[in-house]
This record gives structure tokens, C-alpha cells and sequence, in this order.
């Protein structure tokens, strides 16, 4: 599992007019070929009357997965500009459809190249990116006499996530800590609390960032 990577927000999509034509991007975030392939035709289906429904993916940790489809256009106009907006915001696990509806004005290859890259741009930006962190789980078990220094330092401590309290016996606090500070984490813990709480390693998981485009 990789530390952490850029990948869109579930769906969402965008449009413009350029010279007539109509460009419609939807966006959505896919981990399989079979989930892109799905979403692409769910498209096709319902613009089934456009002038062209261009798409393209990328899949996998490694970007194992790229694939682009012209659907009529002159080749590498449409399908190869929507994936290189895809590869350039670095983002992973995403597949993108641009439905057009033609206006009656020929936009030429260069034209054609910008219109299918503007709109990816655009309907990314709509539906969001954001950043998956990977995180590790950390419990934190403590007598009830140092609940509210330990719940006041990790709510006001930007590095870690204070995920949930369970009032038991003892009180336990879950924390989220990223990938590799757990030494780090264990050993403030250790500090502020002059070494009485017990500290257990629970599950990794990704929790999700939103990111601002610049």
C-alpha cells in the first residue's frame, strides 16, 4: 500500500459550449477495469444520441491500468488528451467520459485536442480531488484522571486524528496517526502522560483530504 496518492471525489461532471458544440465531462473515481468499463457505458447509454462519447482511465497503485478511446474522433484528439489531464494532475483510480454533441462548426485537431482537455480540466475540478492518506489506528488506554488532558492535546494537535473515546473500565481513545509516525506518536504520548497509558496498534486504513486546486 502506497503512503498516499490523489484520486477524485466519487462522481460529479461539468459542461461547456465551445464553438456550438456541446462537451459534457463526467468524472468518477474507479478501482477496476470492470467499474470504468461499466461507467462508460452507462454514459454511452445515456447519450446514446451524442455526436461522440470520448473517455479515458487510469488504474492501480502503479498506474497499471491506461487506457483512451478517440469513439470517432480523428485519433489522438479526444481519448489520449483526457488522459494526459488525468496523468498530469497525477491522479489515481479515476476514468473520465466527454460527451459532445456536435454544433456544426469544425474545430480542427488542435481545436479538438484543447476542448476535450478544457473540459476533463473543468469537470475535475467540479467534482473535487482529494488526497487518501494512509493511517495507522493507535488506542490509547488511560485511567479517567487523564481523559481531559489527553482528549484537549490530541484535538488541538494537527498531526493527529482523534477518531473516537470508548468509556470503559479505563477510557481508550482511538487515534489516527499517518503511516510511519507511530514512534513519533508513541513517544509523545509517553511524555505527556509520564509514561501511564498503554498504546496498541489497531488497523491501517486511507482516510481522505480534501485538496484546493490551484
Amino acid at each position: 500500500m502506497i503512503n498516499n496518492y490523489y484520486t477524485v471525489k466519487l462522481e460529479g461532471s461539468d459542461e461547456q459550449i465551445i464553438q456550438k458544440s456541446r462537451f459534457i465531462g463526467y468524472v468518477k473515481r474507479v478501482e477496476t477495469e470492470d467499474e470504468a468499463q461499466a461507467f462508460i457505458h452507462n454514459i454511452k447509454k445515456k447519450h446514446h444520441d451524442a455526436t461522440h462519447n470520448c473517455s479515458a482511465y487510469m488504474i492501480g497503485e502503479h498506474d497499471q491500468i491506461q487506457k483512451a478511446n478517440d469513439d470517432g474522433e480523428p485519433s489522438g484528439t479526444a481519448g489520449v488528451p483526457i488522459l494526459e489531464v488525468v496523468k498530469k494532475k497525477e491522479l489515481k483510480d479515476t476514468a473520465v467520459v466527454i460527451t459532445r454533441y456536435f454544433g456544426g462548426i469544425k474545430l480542427g485537431a488542435g481545436g479538438l485536442i484543447r476542448a476535450y482537455a478544457s473540459t476533463t480540466s473543468q469537470a475535475i475540478q467540479t467534482t473535487g480531488i482529494v488526497k487518501r492518506q494512509l493511517m495507522q489506528e493507535m488506542t490509547v488506554t488511560a485511567d479517567y484522571s487523564l481523559l481531559g488532558k489527553l482528549e484537549n492535546e490530541l484535538r488541538n494537535n494537527k498531526d493527529y486524528i482523534l477518531e473516537n473515546i470508548d468509556y470503559l473500565e479505563q477510557v481508550t481513545l482511538t487515534v489516527a496517526v499517518e503511516n510511519g509516525q507511530e514512534e513519533r506518536f508513541t513517544n509523545w504520548m509517553v511524555d505527556l502522560t509520564s509514561d501511564q497509558v498503554s498504546i496498541e496498534k489497531g488497523e491501517q486504513k486511507y482516510m481522505e483530504l480534501d485538496v484546493t486546486e490551484e
